[in-house]
């Protein structure tokens, strides 16, 4: 709930300021009025201009912390039942990790057409993986940040999604991938198909170049932007919704149904763009396996 001490736009961006660490340029005179020493320092950042100032090499510590965690639990949980299956009808968390398996699998089936192991173990890897990040969203906006500020941790964002980098970082992986088994499948063709489609004649080969080198780029970009998009947002609802608490007593409940509805709607959300993640996946690698 917003603080008595903070602005609503204070709050909104508190809520959106990631835990930074980078090292911040000699000269820089930080929010406490200390001046970072020749040669810089590496340091915790203490708001926005702190991070902004540290450049392209700060980690966002939560967004790693949350995801590399997800991925452990993911890891963890999959095993355990994995260790428990048995050839009787399966019950519980059993149950509900074979139809998720089941389910990715029978849609890798449908949408891959090449002839690889590797993708979907893969396809399981990013759903569930996506869903986990995406799921944090559903604690409540303030439950988290409270209890680690208790601590002497300002700054933390909890839902890994709404990172860029975090997405990004998960689409150039994919990226790498769809361009490794298009030199590995197709060989020389790849080449060609970069220069020869959709106008099969050498004096196209610029235009065909362009356009197919644009479109290649553009699948990373919009895979890793439209999962940051929509959780984004959607965070972003939750903070506007948490901050009518501030409002008044008369907005209590009229908060309290928006938080409610928006988390049930959001449901669906979290598990459609993950769903949407890992279907993408699968049809650029099966593109990529396309030898014809």
């Amino acid at each position: 709930m917003a603080g008595s001490t903070q602005t609503i736009s204070e709050y909104i961006v508190h809520h959106l300021t990631n835990l930074t660490y980078g090292k911040l340029p000699g000269g820089f005179e930080r929010e406490d009025g200390s001046i970072v020493a020749e040669g810089g320092s590496w340091v915790m950042a203490h708001g926005g201009e702190e991070a902004a100032a540290m450049g392209f090499n700060a980690i966002h510590v939560d967004s790693m912390f949350w995801s590399i965690t997800l991925g452990i639990v993911f890891c963890w949980l999959f095993r355990s039942v994995a260790k428990k299956a048995q050839s009787g009808v399966p019950s519980g968390v059993v149950n509900a990790v074979e139809m998720i398996v089941e389910f990715v699998d029978n849609t890798t089936r449908d949408t891959f057409h090449g002839h690889n192991k590797m993708v979907a173990p893969l396809a399981l890897t990013i759903f569930v993986w996506v869903f986990f990040m995406n799921l944090m969203d559903m604690l409540p906006v303030d439950l988290v940040p409270s209890l680690l500020a208790l601590a002497g941790v300002h700054y933390q964002k909890i839902v890994p999604s709404t990172d860029p980098n975090i997405t990004m970082g998960m689409a150039l992986g994919i990226f790498i991938l769809m361009l490794y088994y298009s030199i590995k499948v197709k060989g020389f063709g790849f080449v060609r198909e970069l220069t020869m489609n959709p106008f099969n004649h050498w004096l196209f080969i610029p235009v065909n170049l362009f356009m197919e080198v644009v479109g290649l780029l553009a699948k990373p970009f919009s895979l890793g932007l439209r999962l940051f998009g929509n959780m984004y947002a959607g965070e972003m609802i939750f903070i506007l919704i948490a901050a009518l608490f501030s409002a008044g007593w008369l907005w209590l409940v009229p908060a309290g149904l928006l938080q409610i509805g928006w988390a049930i709607f959001h449901i669906l959300v979290i598990t459609l763009q993950a769903f949407i993640f890992m279907v993408l996946t699968i049809v650029y690698l099966s593109m990529a396996h396309e030898d014809h």
